[in-house]
């Protein structure tokens, strides 16, 4: 139900005032930069009053007035860019804006009012951030670029003729098993470019909590490897390593609440504990004065490249084949001692192939993700240990304790 009814009249005030948001936008522009612009605070308001006239006049039976007036605004648009750049300035940006402010004076009143909205605010945003777009595109990295293209052209050509059923008695559905594999690299997509956009401008520990939403083994790794180059900087480096190890918690916890949030009343608390645990456990590892040197991790990779996606669907698929029979043949026991062993590498795939159970292994389910968990927090500890002798000591120390805490979570109902 709208709280407001949308009228003619505030429609009009609602094209009127998204034309001044723009306007304001482009005169701001003008007296920053001092560079020639198409209009200002007045003209785009009287643009988009434009097309609202041409959009009531046409709904009220004056046949063709929004193509003709789009075609008007057209070549008031190319006379300006043909002026511009004869007077040796470039750039469409301020033309095409006035188009689209055209488009949503006449949305705004044959619409609903969010696409006029939606449109002028995307626009005005588009605007103003040009410096920061182009900043941000000129870190940009060619090759991440085309991997994102290509991983959006091959989920967008796959996902839509993949069977949306069960194969074999393992229950093996191809739609199901590529749309975990997107959920799982759209998460650690957005880990891997606030790392990459954020690395060279803040401490070590916080690189270690975005590299965590990407792959918290990894970024352990990444991290040891640092400190075995600059051992002044092993506090800071396990300090990361912890933060990142706990973000490994909030992303299970993502994951089971999109793929089966019937678990969540058995794993939300668990896991929100276990995540407050390690961030108590990362303070005061840094010893005083050691400086918190900017750097990023260049061993972590692009989530959305095309081969680790099908390295997962494939892990995926066969650690599910695996747990299903272990699950009939070896029941419980066999179960848990099967986490044990998934906990010293990467446990992502193998916990989302638990998330299907049946209800008598619900509970078992619930006992063998968290015995991965735990097994995986040994595993990280060694990696560092192994990498940094001189933080072994207290790596062990914090990640035991760590490790220890799983234990009454795992037998508590």
């Amino acid at each position: 139900m709208n709280i407001i009814e949308w009228t003619t009249e505030l429609r009009l005030a609602l094209a009127l005032a998204l034309g001044f948001l723009v306007g304001i936008e482009r005169e701001s522009t003008k007296l920053e930069q001092g560079s020639v612009i198409f209009g200002g605070v007045r003209t785009y308001p009287i643009i988009s009053l434009l097309g609202f006239g041409c959009a009531w006049l046409q709904r009220y039976g004056v046949g063709l007035m929004l193509p003709v007036g789009l075609s008007v605004m057209g070549a008031l648009a190319a006379i300006a860019y043909i002026t511009k750049t004869k007077a040796g300035h470039h750039g469409f940006t301020s033309e095409a804006s006035a188009l689209l402010t055209f488009v949503v004076g006449a949305v705004a009143l044959l619409a609903d009012v969010w696409i006029a909205m939606a449109l002028a605010v995307v626009n005005t945003v588009l605007l103003s951030e040009k410096a920061e777009l182009e900043t941000y595109l000129d870190r940009f990295n060619k090759v991440e670029f085309l991997a994102v293209v290509k991983f959006i052209l091959v989920t967008v050509i796959i996902l839509p003729v993949l069977p949306n059923q069960d194969y074999t008695a393992f229950g093996l559905n191809p739609t199901r098993i590529w749309q975990i594999v997107i959920l799982v690299s759209s998460i650690g997509f957005v880990g891997y470019f606030l790392s990459k956009r954020f690395g060279n401008k803040v401490s070590l520990w916080l690189s270690g909590v975005f590299g965590g939403i990407v792959s918290s083994t990894a970024t352990t790794v990444a991290v040891a490897r640092i400190a075995q180059k600059s051992p002044e900087h092993s506090g800071m480096a396990l300090q990361a390593s912890i933060l990142a190890s706990s973000m490994m918690y909030l992303r299970i916890l993502v994951l089971i609440l999109a793929l089966n949030p019937s678990f969540l009343p058995a794993m939300w608390w668990r896991l929100t504990i276990l995540f407050l645990v390690g961030v108590v456990l990362s303070f005061r590892v840094r010893p005083q004065g050691e400086s918190e040197e900017m750097t990023t991790f260049p061993n972590l990779h692009n989530p959305f490249e095309i081969r680790p996606s099908l390295v997962f669907a494939l892990m995926f698929v066969l650690l599910m084949v695996v747990t299903k029979l272990i699950e009939q043949r070896l029941g419980n026991t066999g179960l848990l001692a099967f986490s044990a062993v998934v906990g010293f590498a990467d446990i992502t795939p193998y916990v989302l192939s638990l998330l299907h159970p049946s209800a008598a292994m619900a509970r078992s389910v619930v006992l063998a993700i968290m015995v991965a968990m735990m097994c995986n927090t040994l595993a990280k500890s060694i990696y560092f240990a192994s990498v940094v002798p001189s933080a072994r000591r207290e790596a062990f120390l914090r990640y035991g304790v760590w490790a220890a805490l799983h234990l009454p979570l795992i037998f508590i109902q």
